[in-house]
């Protein structure tokens, strides 16, 4: 049978990497033969799921920090990965941050600024600056973790919503704007049982409203992504998959 989420001797950048959503699909991509590298805020935490992977695996492993709402540690990222690997073949920008607020009118600027700066100027840039590199090299992949929040907002993550839904129209624009080397596709995740679901209401998963009528487990994100990142997607750009279990 045809393996089609070969890649061996490709390298994978993963944003928000060390916990939750993007520690499962770092470890996929590198069960699957890829070099990963590894960011999110906190360095130490990156490192220690980058050993830990890299003794599981056997592949090359970087751990990064950086600040994901700040261009000038995006920039530091790209270069340190260029430096250690070369090349860049796919790009997973999966990290964010979802506070709520009360009202809209209660929502402070800070607050706001940094929902958008992590949710979308920081993906923004660096979809920018891997994706042109990714095209004047001959191609690669591009995959945006957006949310389902994009097409179903609520007043409590308004801001949170807006910025997702931004990021969904620039993950088309790239699409356009890389091809035909580079592929831009993106998944909108429903509620997953991640560690930040702990703080979430018992009553929460009970009551959500779906047709599986229950959270995602990490894993089950790891296929959609693995197909978006690999030769098997070849027709496929400019997508936004939902992996939401059926929210209406």
């Amino acid at each position: 049978m045809k393996q089609y989420f070969d890649f061996s001797g490709k390298v994978a950048l993963v944003t928000g990497g060390s916990r939750g959503l993007g520690a499962a699909i770092c470890r996929a991509l590198a069960e699957q033969g890829a070099h990963v590298v590894i960011a999110s805020r906190k360095a130490e935490n990156c490192e220690e799921l980058a050993r830990e992977i890299a003794s599981q695996t056997g592949r090359r492993t970087l751990g990064v920090g950086a600040h994901m709402g700040k261009w000038s540690d995006i920039d530091r990222l790209v270069e340190v990965a260029y430096s250690q690997f070369g090349h860049i073949d796919i790009l997973i920008n999966n990290a964010g941050m979802s506070p709520v607020a009360s009202t809209s009118v209660d929502t402070p600027e800070e607050l706001f600024d940094k929902v958008v700066a992590v949710n979308f100027k920081g993906p923004f840039r660096l979809a920018a600056i891997v994706g042109s590199r990714m095209a004047a090299a001959g191609g690669g992949a591009i995959v945006n973790i957006s949310s389902i929040g994009a097409i179903r907002p609520q007043p409590a993550y308004a801001p949170y919503a807006g910025a997702k839904a931004a990021l969904n129209a620039a993950t088309e624009a790239h699409a356009f704007e890389f091809a035909p080397k580079v592929r831009v596709n993106g998944i909108m995740p429903g509620s997953f049982r991640t560690d930040i679901a702990k703080h979430w209401s018992p009553d929460k998963e009970k009551n959500i409203v779906s047709a599986l009528k229950r959270y995602g487990e990490p894993d089950e994100i790891v296929s959609a992504v693995l197909y978006l990142a690999s030769d098997a997607s070849s027709f496929t750009t400019g997508s936004v998959i939902r992996v939401d279990g059926g929210r209406p």
